[in-house]
């Protein structure tokens, strides 16, 4: 056990010794080897944040007084060091991974009431600061009259016993308790709350994939960079006259295209540096230097091979600082290429640079690994879709009671053709709210980053082109799921005793699913020699989206929009079992809204 010997520590009184043993008697399920890798892990920072909250539980835990921490302080930080140590080993086993929490709106909702919590813990500190400077101006201003008096005839004012009295008085007592009011510090309980909650914040990686969910967005849906600035949304929805709008400022612009700088996404970089630059030449105030700004927007600019641009930006930029370290070099280096490029042509002068500001179209987006990338795009936008008169006059609606399945005579499912060929189906009043509720209630505790296959190893991994939180749920696990699993049978004459467990997903900030396949083409997936391929896909839609969310097939130009409480249906193999790879779908980028769904590969 970690520390053996620490409770016959000579320095301990009786009561640290039996808190000490309590300590390691609690965690006696914890190892050496896992202590010492957090004591390890735990930095001084952490261990300072961690402290207020650390001899709070002491307090409790051990019947210690207040008093007696103030006394041996030492004793109070070896124990404060001891159980934020302990702590943070117990938590290893029961927290839940707080990682990539971008990829769900779903559990990003719980950081909107923490940080609501945070804001009034801080409220509260403000106020017990005020309380604190009021009480020592109150002494400052006393003492001021008071000085001003004996100092201008020290002699005279203490020749009155009672003055004098009162300033050994003061200088005995009052100075020490005024010194021990200065040196409070209200900041205790904010630290504390902040310590407390630390743990559940977002990370570099959440930023990171956030800002990186705002380009996707911007591509998907061709947005301006100025949209998403000004907050210019399609699909936003308006609560009692109240519009839930977000503006990006100039730093967060900066910020915006310094990540993809770093990330060597010079096409995004530029559109967001150009953004930045224009928000700031209209008098936007910013702590990002506008010489920066402009750092970064040329050197971009030159990497999407405009040189005359980047030469006018340059230029600008040495006129700010005609100091800066790299302005002088770039504008000299770029001035050659431009030169060579000149002579090469066979020109002696080069044309103005283009003075009109860079748009989306200004630069064409470098191509990517995903060959029906204009497609798939296009139809999340609503555009390309090929549903023609003649194929809609081949769609119908109608009462389906299961091949007369006794649970669905009285009231059957209504159902609606989407699609001819592949033939899709949408059913209506598939789920109830209080189902959704209660099925998103079970979901939301075990979500977790969806994860794909590995088309090499066959091995589960997260991938950037699925972007959610999937969770698992069994029928044992509420009566609801049990419910849900035999309609589903009732519905489609298929079996749910072979099929994958209900997968619950709920998508993320730009969350995605890009076009894939519900069926194997792999031979060596284990799966198939047990439980057979992906025959069919039941997809519940959860929940209404504001903007985007679409699924789409970019082979036969369909895309289904999702509409609360509704199913969608198709099939993945031909009879003979071979795939149809027609089906070939994605779940389109969450543009304005929280899309919930539910999958059962049958």
């Amino acid at each position: 056990m970690f520390f053996p010997d620490i409770a016959a520590h000579r320095g301990f009184g009786e009561c640290e010794r039996a808190f000490i043993t309590r300590i390691v008697n609690a965690c006696g399920e914890c190892s050496e080897r896992l202590f010492c890798t957090w004591q390890r892990k735990i930095t001084a920072k952490q261990l300072k944040h961690s402290g207020g909250v650390a001899i709070k539980l002491l307090q409790r835990i051990c019947p210690i007084t207040r008093s007696h921490f103030q006394l041996k302080p030492r004793f109070c930080l070896t124990m404060a060091t001891i159980l934020v140590l302990t702590l943070l080993t117990l938590s290893s086993f029961s927290s839940p991974a707080q990682a990539e929490i971008f990829t769900s709106i779903g559990q990003m909702t719980d950081l909107i009431f923490t940080e609501r919590e945070l804001v009034q813990s801080l409220k509260e500190y403000i106020e017990a600061e005020e309380t604190k400077l009021e009480a020592v101006k109150s002494w400052a201003n006393k003492l001021d009259t008071l000085t001003r008096a004996s100092t201008s005839d020290p002699e005279g004012f203490l020749a009155h016993p009672v003055n004098a009295y009162k300033l050994m008085k003061r200088l005995n007592t009052e100075w020490s308790q005024l010194e021990s009011l200065v040196l409070q510090d209200p900041s205790d309980g904010f630290i504390s709350n902040m310590s407390m909650h630390r743990q559940y914040f977002p990370d570099e990686e959440d930023e990171k994939g956030a800002a990186k969910a705002l380009m996707r967005l911007q591509d998907t849906y061709k947005l301006d960079s100025e949209s998403f600035s000004k907050g210019k949304l399609p699909g936003q929805r308006q609560y009692s006259g109240v519009r839930y709008n977000a503006q990006l400022t100039v730093d967060d612009c900066f910020d915006m295209g310094k990540l993809a700088y770093n990330e060597n996404d010079y096409y995004h970089s530029v559109l967001w540096m150009q953004q930045a630059l224009r928000q700031m030449d209209s008098g936007e105030d910013a702590k990002t230097p506008k010489a920066d700004i402009l750092d970064y927007l040329s050197y971009s600019v030159y990497q999407m091979d405009d040189l005359p641009r980047a030469i006018e930006l340059t230029r600008r930029l040495v006129a700010i600082d005609p100091s800066h370290q790299r302005a002088g070099g770039n504008l000299r280096y770029f001035e050659r290429l431009l030169s060579k490029e000149l002579r090469d042509k066979g020109r002696s002068q080069q044309e103005p640079a283009d003075e009109r500001p860079i748009q989306l179209d200004t630069y064409e987006r470098p191509k990517d690994y995903l060959p029906e990338r204009e497609v798939y795009e296009a139809l999340c936008r609503g555009e390309g879709v090929k549903m023609t008169i003649k194929r809609r006059s081949r769609l119908f609606c109608r009462y389906q009671d299961g091949n007369r399945n006794p649970r669905l005579l009285l009231k059957p499912m209504k159902e609606e053709d989407e699609w001819d060929s592949p033939h899709i189906v949408r059913f209506l009043e598939a789920l109830s709210d209080q189902e959704i509720e209660k099925i998103k209630e079970l979901a939301k505790p075990k979500l977790a980053r969806a994860t794909v296959r590995d088309p090499n190893t066959g091995v589960l991994t997260v991938a950037h082109y699925r972007v959610s939180k999937s969770a698992w749920l069994e029928g044992e696990d509420d009566p609801v799921i049990a419910r849900v699993n035999q309609r589903i049978e009732d519905i489609t004459g298929l079996t749910v005793d072979t099929a994958e467990l209900l997968q619950v997903a709920n998508y993320g900030v730009g969350g995605q699913y890009e076009p894939h396949f519900d069926f194997s083409r792999r031979p060596f997936d284990s799966n198939l020699k047990v439980d057979g391929n992906r025959l069919a896909t039941y997809l519940n839609y959860m929940s209404d989206v504001e903007a985007g969310g679409a699924t789409v097939f970019p082979d036969f130009g369909a895309a289904i929009w999702p509409r609360k409480g509704t199913a969608v249906f198709w099939y993945n193999l031909f009879k003979s079992g071979e795939g149809d790879y027609r089906t070939r779908h994605a779940a389109c980028p969450v543009l304005v809204g929280s899309k919930w769904g539910k999958c059962n590969c049958l």
